[in-house]
């Protein structure tokens, strides 16, 4: 007969065994190419009751290898959810420690990873009442998974995105933007972001829901990725309507959010001009108002000294600026932009940053036959036509480089800017060409 200790190692070896099971299926899963291997020997279906298993250790373990299955391979979501394995993870999710709820939500975020129909799956599963059931929590570990998950949902689609609106996701975004934890800020304003970005009601439900403020209070903070988070969420509201531009304005964000053009990570200075260019574009007024905060400065010091993602937005923001009056667009030329912008036109060959180099040349000269003279210095209309002529400029950079061109030489009145086009402009320029020379003949 069996002494009562071998019963019990009996039983303590096959905790053991169970345990270094899903210990080292997590540690296999981390790496893609290992993931056919496991499918092969029927992984899912062997960690399926392991997810219900009597000991908590186990269940964690379970649950974080099947996350990283799912992360990996898009296919091996749509198999979990075959096997009804959600249903099991969100079952008394309420009862489960942190570190158990962390390891679920971390399995909803590696479905909605995949896509809007794994998403939906998700959703219909019963998941979002369990995401915010987690973002309530006490523990900020919880609260940051489950809001990672809203965040992986709304940025998928508006309908998502209005789903985790219409579960009351938002009051408790903000809420989470209030605690001192960081991680726990950043992704809170992430997820704002992917809500905000869909439509201005969304964005609207961000504002009533207090989140400027504190978005805007959080921007001090010195953290890199809490700072790109925000200026994020804020310029994906901004983006939408003159009143909510307001209302970002009214935060008193300028001029700290120009002072972040000049800052050393790319993707802070970067969001910060997408940020400013998403507020001057709806009106004379915002336009002024950045301006009298030194933004023309500021944003030709990116355009003349920046070599990153941050140029585009800058000088799209510039155009913006100078298409509201003929005032800014002076402002432009006084503090050496169309220098800047000529250079670009002659030395980049990105055809995105020459696309908006062009439309914000046209902007500018537009206004008078004054404006149109300083942007045809510097042989600026000859660079333009030969960008429209190129066989290897983007249908994009041919349609910009032609409107500029139409805009500028409809105020030209120079000759010799309007006289070496006369020899290589099609007849779609030349139209316009000839059309000024006539002008400018008969008042002679």
């Amino acid at each position: 007969m069996a002494s009562h200790k071998a019963i019990v190692q009996v039983f303590e070896n096959y905790q053991k065994a169970r345990i270094t099971f899903v210990q080292q299926v997590a540690d296999l899963a981390l790496r893609s190419q290992n993931v056919d291997v496991l499918d092969t020997g029927n992984i899912l279906e062997l960690l399926k009751p392991l997810l219900t298993d009597v000991c908590i250790q186990v269940q964690q373990c379970a649950a974080i290898g099947l996350g990283r299955i799912l992360h990996q391979k898009e296919e091996m979501a749509f198999k979990a959810l075959n096997l009804n394995i959600l249903q099991i993870l969100l079952s008394n999710i309420q009862n489960k420690n942190k570190y158990q709820k962390k390891a679920v939500l971390f399995v909803l975020r590696s479905i909605c990873k995949h896509g809007e129909d794994l998403c939906r799956n998700v959703v219909n599963s019963g998941g979002m009442p369990a995401v915010l059931f987690c973002l309530e929590d006490f523990e900020p570990i919880v609260k940051e998974a489950a809001a990672w998950v809203v965040g992986y949902i709304a940025r998928t689609g508006k309908d998502l995105a209005n789903l985790c609106v219409q579960s009351g996701a938002v009051p408790l975004l903000v809420l989470c933007l209030q605690e001192p934890d960081l991680s726990l800020k950043q992704i809170a304003a992430s997820a704002l972001g992917d809500i905000a970005k869909h439509s201005l009601e969304m964005a609207q439900t961000i504002e009533d829901a207090g989140a400027i403020p504190h978005l805007a209070r959080n921007l001090n903070n010195t953290d890199e990725k809490l700072k790109r988070q925000i200026l994020n969420a804020l310029s994906c509201c901004a983006k939408h309507s003159t009143e909510m531009a307001e209302v970002i304005v009214e935060a008193e964000l300028f001029p700290v959010v120009l002072i972040h053009l000049a800052h050393s990570c790319a993707l802070v200075a970067k969001n910060a001009a997408c940020l400013i260019r998403d507020v001057v574009k709806h009106s004379l007024e915002l336009a002024q108002l950045v301006a009298n905060t030194g933004g023309i400065g500021a944003l030709l010091e990116v355009v003349q000294h920046s070599e990153g993602d941050c140029k585009i937005p800058s000088i799209t923001a510039l155009g913006y600026m100078a298409a509201h009056s003929e005032q800014l667009a002076k402002s432009i030329i006084a503090n050496q932009g169309i220098v800047e912008l000529t250079k670009i036109l002659h030395e980049n060959q990105d055809d995105g940053l020459l696309s908006v180099t062009a439309w914000t040349l046209g902007q500018i000269g537009k206004h008078s036959p004054e404006h149109a003279q300083e942007v045809a210095n510097g042989n600026t209309l000859v660079r333009l036509l030969y960008l429209y002529n190129s066989k290897s400029s983007s249908e994009d950079l041919k349609f910009k480089t032609k409107s500029a061109l139409k805009t500028i030489l409809q105020r030209c009145i120079v000759l010799n800017a309007l006289e070496p086009l006369l020899y290589q402009a099609p007849p779609e320029i030349l139209k316009y060409v000839l059309g000024q020379y006539s002008k400018v003949r008969g008042t002679l």
